[in-house]
């Protein structure tokens, strides 16, 4: 069975994933995007490419929340928005989005489909799981959709992409968890010349 990764999420060094803000023309709010700076820069370093690029490596399926899906809060006016990656999205295989709102799945460019799960969190992860096969499922976002699998235990492995910026407030990914009480280790650090790469992982199964 594979595992539950969550790879490439990037915050500050004030432990924000998204600046304040947040809106349809700012997504990321104020200074949400200097978060990416390592991902998107016109020359990568080494390091920071080879994270971006394995980003969907042995990954058989994705849960995202509604938030990194589109902007449309309740219910769904209509079904033309297909989220914010053009015909062809960088995930190649079902992606699983958590909504209040019932909505029909369908399918993009380059094997993706979108499949939206009104049960909870729990349900699509299952459902996810399903549909990876042997595979690793991603969790690929925003904060709080990482925050309720990792106060389950529910997520294996952690990458962390720590950006040397401070945003002050915005919409945080760590406030309040005890990742030390959920069983989770450091497992690695990459430094590169823009960003930190922190590796956590779920420590009971090297225990047991």
């Amino acid at each position: 069975m594979g595992k539950v990764r969550v790879r490439n999420f990037s915050i500050s060094l004030d432990g924000f994933a998204a600046g304040p803000d947040q809106s349809l023309d700012n997504p990321l709010g104020v200074g949400g995007e200097d978060l990416h700076q390592w991902a998107f820069a016109p020359e990568m370093d080494p390091i920071d490419k080879r994270f971006a690029d394995a980003i969907t490596d042995g990954i058989g399926a994705w849960v995202m929340g509604r938030n990194m899906f589109g902007p449309v809060r309740g219910d769904w006016p209509d079904f033309d928005w297909k989220g914010w990656w053009g015909p062809n999205p960088p995930y190649h295989s079902p992606v699983f989005v958590l909504t209040h709102h019932a909505r029909p799945s369908f399918e993009m460019e380059g094997g993706n489909s979108f499949h939206f799960v009104t049960d909870g969190a729990l349900a699509a992860l299952e459902r996810a799981k399903a549909a990876a096969g042997d595979q690793d499922v991603g969790i690929g976002g925003g904060a709080s959709t990482v925050r309720q699998y990792l106060t389950a235990g529910l997520i294996d492995e952690l990458h962390l992409v720590v950006a040397p910026i401070l945003l002050g407030s915005g919409e945080p990914l760590l406030a309040g968890l005890d990742l030390s009480a959920l069983d989770y280790e450091m497992a690695g650090y990459v430094p590169s010349s823009r960003a930190a790469h922190m590796l956590l992982r779920k420590a009971r199964e090297d225990r047991q």
